[in-house]
């Protein structure tokens, strides 16, 4: 009996299945239907055509109904949609461009209907300048409005794969583009430190980006559409991009009798069959099962809904075959990064309340000392007996073979013991004796047999100075070149001879660049008696956590400045230029900068490229160019720190095509007399103090100073930290949302200027009554107005962010007109004055 079996959609599920059935059974009748023209196409692409890099649209095109009908005899019907199913009389009802309405009968049916983009029910969604991508003349569409003239600008709504895949296209077709995502994060598979290196990525090559906001509606302005938010800010483009999410393309399945989950996803079992007899479904429709912790889930991706036809196929030939799970192995492009995701990221162990641990390496793609070699980082996910739960990388080179690597452990049930042990194709070119997913391996199994205990960049905001000593062990240059706030810097190396400057009562917190050193400093410490724990990641890691988006011109939509942008020119070589401008002279177009030596620091992490640098300058002529390259994403800020302690100008800062980041440095020396002696008076000239107290008497000595060093025509800097920053606080409450930590300290500390108690002699509040009554019968102005008169003489107030995030302090808290910052903006500022006071 020959059997005939319907397949409704194509793509990736309904191809699929349609030709793995056509191989495995050779007289089947199989009929596809497919709503629009096409019935295979690679989705995933489209971002690519419309950005330029695929130029070739039949391309896109996977297969025809004629191939598909020439090669496996299939009965390809387009422009047929399937509007309602009987699986009790075995009939699917189609609404067809060519035959009208008319039933067709089965003895079995494949479901592949996917899943459509969401469009909200927000106030003016049905303007025609508002797009969704989910096919090829959704891609034609919004090819051809890129294409015009007059289109200059584009806003992409939603951060996920879609949303930032096309923000990148659109900036590289030539727009300006804004991205705005509700949440405080891109791509919800990867953890926030892990995205925000990518966020950084599309920041560097001009994509706004807007977090924590939500769209409120749309009107259209004559040629383009205005995008209202919720907090006040307008937008303005030529085009809006909807990319918030997906969700099944199911309401034709509602009176079928076929089970739904709670989303609308289609129900079905290991077989992929639906509750239905013969009735089976595949791809972005249907509820699957996490592989990693068995809960039921939605994950709508090619890679699956490619098996899932295969073994709906399977079945239906009567080969028992079984769907085991999605594990969501994904990876996208950013520019000039990747970023892949594999298993369980922490936000879905944590809702589940499923207990981990985390570790992260920071290696290079291959041998260093071959060139090219880039920096990848990578975090590993796994539970108290080892078995790996999920993992990320981010980098330039040589993600896709790491994730790809652990995505096969964790398929076969494998253990960081395995990472450890897997061996790995390896020559200088490709990789390093130990691949980078034997470092992560080996990185956490010290975690699991006790060798080390780790703490991750969060555990940093319950840091009890009381009860915790932070150590920084890398080198007095790195720590100088940023460190984390309140660490103690003592070398690795220096640590057996200068044990006596650790606290024996306290648990020691060690930290380095990338968590090597760290490591080793744990293990020395812990075989001397001390309880210790090691920063996993290092400095780098914690770095990625400090991500916030460059803020956006302030907006008006009822006649105020809306934002909008000219369509750009690139310039050819597509690298990111800077002048740097450091108390150097006018820096010098590339082609006319020569330099006198060259250094290679590519596949060197932190500080390795820090210290070429220096040693190479320090073998130059004072007036020569020394030309720097590394591919250590974190030199771009680096040299511009170091450029600026070591008094050595940064001529040119570039950013390659790749990830490779180029300097221009010229020795000291070179700078005519007048002006040495010009940056000379300007050290003298100012003057920086760390207020760290919270005391009145001690804020009254700060501001006194503060105001007698600004007459004098000092340029003075005031950095408040810590308890410090009660000084300047809002006397009045502000409605700030808050965590319970934040509210506790807000509830504990003083709040403002007029709350200050006396370090000494506080006498239960009647110390400070006294000293503002005797200061105000001598004459002498008080605290608030001490401030007030330091703002008039320009005199810079800068909050320390790092310790308004550990105190739960808002910047709506604080007094108006005074600057946020960290402590490398101080140490810049510091590093300029011919004074600093810690008060």
């Amino acid at each position: 009996m020959i059997k005939k079996v319907l397949i409704v959609g194509g793509v990736a599920g309904g191809a699929s299945a349609a030709a793995r059935l056509r191989r495995l059974d050779e007289e089947a009748h199989i009929v596809m239907f497919e709503r629009d023209a096409y019935i295979s196409f690679a989705n995933c692409g489209l971002p690519y055509y419309i950005g330029g890099s695929i130029q070739d649209r039949s391309r896109l095109l996977v297969q025809t109904p004629e191939a598909m009908h020439s090669r496996f005899n299939i009965d390809v019907r387009i422009q047929s949609e399937v509007i309602s199913i009987d699986p009790t009389n075995h009939t699917v009802t189609v609404n067809s461009r060519e035959r009208g309405i008319y039933e067709e009968s089965y003895d079995a049916l494949i479901l592949s209907p996917g899943a459509k983009p969401i469009r909200p029910a927000l106030p003016g969604i049905d303007s025609s300048r508002i797009y969704t991508l989910r096919n090829i003349p959704d891609t034609d569409r919004i090819k051809s409005i890129v294409a015009e003239e007059g289109t200059r600008s584009a806003v992409v709504i939603g951060g996920g794969f879609i949303g930032v895949e096309m923000a990148e296209n659109l900036r590289e077709a030539g727009l300006e583009v804004t991205l705005i995502e509700a949440g405080n994060q891109l791509l919800a598979p990867f953890d926030p430190e892990m995205s925000s290196v990518l966020s950084r990525e599309l920041e560097d090559h001009g994509v706004r980006l807007i977090f924590s906001d939500r769209v409120q509606g749309f009107k259209e302005e004559g040629s383009q559409v205005e995008v209202s938010l919720s907090s006040g800010k307008a937008l303005r483009s030529e085009m809006v991009l909807l990319a918030i999410g997906v969700t099944p393309d199911t309401a034709f399945l509602k009176d079928s009798g076929l089970e739904l989950g709670p989303r609308g996803h289609i129900v079905v079992d290991k077989h992929m069959m639906t509750n239905c007899e013969n009735v089976y479904a595949v791809g972005d429709a249907v509820e699957v099962v996490d592989f990693v912790n068995g809960q039921k889930t939605a994950v709508p991706l090619a890679g699956p809904a490619n098996k899932q036809g295969r073994i709906a196929a399977d079945n239906v030939a009567g080969l028992r075959t079984e769907y085991k799970g999605t594990q969501g192995t994904s990876i996208l492009k950013v520019f000039d990064l990747t970023g892949a995701a594999t298993g369980n990221n922490e936000k879905t162990l944590n809702r589940l309340g499923i207990p981990y641990q985390t570790v992260y390496v920071h290696p290079g793609s291959h041998a260093s000392y071959y060139p090219g070699a880039m920096p990848l980082s990578m975090k590993l996910i796994f539970d108290a007996t080892g078995k790996v739960l999920g993992a990320q990388a981010v980098g330039n080179d040589g993600v896709d073979k790491r994730i790809d690597d652990i995505a096969a452990v964790i398929r076969f049930g494998g253990t960081v013991r395995d990472l450890a042990e897997l061996e790995l194709a390896y020559a200088p070119p490709y990789s390093s004796a130990k691949d980078p997913v034997n470092m992560a391996g080996y990185t956490a199994e010290n975690v699991v047999l006790g060798l080390t205990e780790v703490i991750v960049p969060s555990d940093l905001k319950d840091l009890d100075p009381e009860s915790v000593m932070l150590v920084d062990v890398r080198t007095a240059m790195e720590h100088a070149n940023g460190h984390i706030e309140g660490s103690v810097n003592i070398p690795v190396d220096e640590l057996r001879n200068r044990l006596n400057e650790l606290d024996h009562s306290k648990e020691i917190w060690v930290y380095c660049q990338v968590g090597l050193r760290g490591y080793t400093a744990s293990r020395i410490l812990k075989q001397k008696g001390y309880r210790v724990k090691n920063l996993t990641g290092g400095y780098k890691t914690y770095q990625m956590t400090q991500f916030t988006p460059k803020p956006t011109p302030p907006t008006n939509p009822t006649g105020g400045k809306t934002v909008t942008a000219e369509k750009e020119v690139k310039p050819d070589t597509g690298s990111n230029v800077i002048k740097a401008d450091f108390g150097s002279k006018p820096a010098t177009a590339v082609s006319e900068l020569k330099a006198d030596a060259e250094l290679d620091a590519c596949g060197l992490c932190c500080p390795g490229p820090l210290i070429q640098v220096k040693q190479n300058i320090d073998k130059l002529e004072a007036g020569q160019i020394l030309k720097a390259t590394a591919t250590d994403p974190g030199f771009y800020e680096d040299i511009q720190a170091w450029a600026r302690m070591s008094r050595n100008p940064l001529e040119r800062l570039t950013k390659l095509p790749g990830g490779t980041i180029e300097a221009y440095l010229r020795k000291d020396g070179t700078m005519p007399q007048n002006e040495s002696v010009q940056q000379q008076d300007t050290a003298r000239n100012a003057s920086t103090m760390v207020v760290f107290s919270g005391d009145l008497d001690k804020a009254i000595a700060s501001f006194i100073i503060a105001n007698g060093a600004a007459s004098s025509g000092k340029k003075v800097t005031m950095f408040f930290t810590f308890w410090g920053l009660n000084i300047i606080r809002k006397s009045s409450k502000v409605p700030v949302r808050k965590d319970i930590i934040g509210r506790m300290f807000g509830a504990m500390m003083p709040r403002g200027s007029r709350k200050l108690k006396l370090s000494q002699m506080n006498m239960l509040g009647a110390g400070p009554r006294m000293i503002r009554s005797l200061m105000k019968s001598k004459n002498v102005s008080s605290l608030e107005e001490l401030i007030q008169s330091a703002l008039d003489q320009g005199v810079e107030i800068v909050a320390c962010q790092m310790s308004m995030d550990l105190m739960g302090i808002k910047r709506e808290e604080l007094i108006d007109d005074i600057g946020i910052g960290g402590v490398g903006y101080y140490l810049g500022q510091a590093d300029q004055a011919g004074h600093n006071l810690f008060i």
